[in-house]
């Protein structure tokens, strides 16, 4: 019995799996980013990174197999194999995965704005409980996180 040989197709169905799983998730992602659910993020962290070093893996084996072939190991490689094979189905598969492949980059960007926007209020808030509103030297929190000596000023003037 002979084992069929590994093409450069061989993983785009599971790859096209996995690539809708991360989707899945970054767009969990995105309404826990919403809605400040720190919790949830760090739950669904992990699982995102799993899923993105198996899709890792198996471009490897893909660029493996394409390099095997006589094609660069790259997206132009898989490209030109693709166009050169006539088969159909490898075609459908490669174009459906990159498709799902700019999604999930559009996806990333949006959510990477969305991290920056919570880390811009995030900061402002500590800058807040620093430094006063009437702008005094004396700040409710130090740089430390520990209130600041003596709080916030009680500073008389005798006239």
């Amino acid at each position: 019995m002979t084992m069929p040989t590994a093409t450069p197709s061989t993983t785009l169905a599971q790859e096209l799996a996995l690539i809708t799983s991360v989707l899945d998730l970054m767009t969990q992602e995105q309404q826990l980013l919403v809605s400040a659910d720190t919790a949830g993020l760090d739950e669904l962290t992990p699982r995102k990174a799993q899923v993105v070093v198996a899709m890792t893996a198996l471009a490897q084996q893909r660029h493996a197999c394409l390099a095997a072939a006589g094609f660069a190991a790259d997206d132009g490689g898989m490209q030109a194999w693709v166009e050169g094979s006539g088969a159909a189905d490898a075609l459908a598969g490669w174009q459906a995965l990159l498709d799902k492949t700019r999604e999930a980059k559009e996806l990333n960007r949006i959510n990477g704005m969305l991290i920056t926007r919570q880390l811009s209020h995030t900061q402002g808030l500590i800058n807040a409980m620093r430094t006063p509103a009437g702008g005094g030297d004396a700040a409710v929190y130090g740089k430390s996180g520990q209130a600041a000596p003596g709080g916030p000023s009680k500073r008389y003037v005798v006239g």
